[in-house]
């Protein structure tokens, strides 16, 4: 950045060492943030891909407005809203579950949808004193990083997207045996199918990310079962390798916001006996070409 755009801007952005994820501060998200202002905040998301807000104490409305003004709410199908909020999911974890954290999958939420969120925004209310990280996976880091042999043979392939595996009849929720305070719908409308390219491009950057998950994602359009298991589980290992992953670590308040057409992320546990409850919003997306 040339040091006049740096005088003029009115956000503080300080990312990563590998510019994926940033913080951005100097912003109160309660009050609607000026079309010049919102220009950065977007901007740094495009450059970044998972942003982080300290310090945003935010009211229901005021989660609800922010949303808004990135873009409009996006569809959030298999679990139970909070009530009077038919766009914000509690994710809460009371200190005596048992059951298995929410989240923890690689994903892209709601990737088997025709047009999946472009983003997720999660709010810190009660944030326990150890575990409960989150982990992003840089998926366009990790296309660039394939050899110009495995591109084109990627290029071109379409992944099969389906929330048959959570919240089928027959999914993992369908068959959980303990007791969970989050409200999951299993359903048959999870297992059906939508077609999406194995490589997207994003519609802001230009740049290709890998677009494929081991929750959401079944299978690889005119392979065999093993062709398609083999290719998958190699770009599930390499996209998850420690050289694309960022941790996140949560603190009370703070809002985060990550681009779902180019990111994976895992929901980490570590906090059994303590207390987590978060906010969630998304915002709605595009066709991914």
């Amino acid at each position: 950045m040339s040091q006049a755009a740096a005088r003029t801007r009115r956000i503080e952005v300080t990312p990563n060492a590998n510019g994926f994820g940033a913080a951005i501060s100097g912003l109160d998200l309660s009050k609607p943030l000026p079309p010049d202002v919102l220009a950065e905040v977007k901007q740094a998301w495009a450059d970044h891909a998972v942003v982080w807000f300290p310090d945003q104490p935010l009211s229901h409305d005021e989660l609800e407005a922010f949303t808004l003004q990135i873009g409009p709410f996006g569809h959030d199908p298999f679990i139970k809203p909070m009530e009077g909020r038919p766009h914000i999911l509690e994710l809460r974890r009371e200190p005596d579950e048992k059951a298995r954290n929410f989240g923890a999958g690689w994903h892209s939420d709601w990737s088997f949808q025709e047009q999946p969120p472009a983003a997720t925004l999660l709010h810190s209310k009660v944030t326990p004193p150890v575990g409960g990280d989150t982990l992003y996976a840089d998926c366009t880091r990790a296309y660039d990083a394939l050899s110009a042999t495995m591109k084109r043979m990627l290029d071109g392939l379409v992944a099969i997207h389906t929330a048959a595996l959570p919240y089928g009849t027959k999914g993992i929720f369908a068959q959980e045996k303990e007791e969970r305070t989050m409200k999951i719908i299993v359903s048959k409308e999870a297992e059906k199918t939508c077609p999406h390219p194995l490589v997207r491009t994003h519609p802001v950057t230009g740049r290709k990310a890998l677009y494929v998950s081991p929750v959401y994602t079944s299978h690889i359009e005119g392979m065999s079962p093993d062709e398609s298991a083999a290719l998958l589980g190699f770009l599930y290992t390499h996209m998850t390798k420690d050289e694309f992953v960022y941790r996140h670590r949560w603190q009370p308040n703070m809002l985060t916001m990550w681009d779902n057409r180019c990111t994976l992320h895992f929901a980490d546990g570590g906090y059994d006996g303590h207390l987590r409850v978060m906010h969630r919003t998304t915002v709605g997306g595009d066709t991914p070409v």
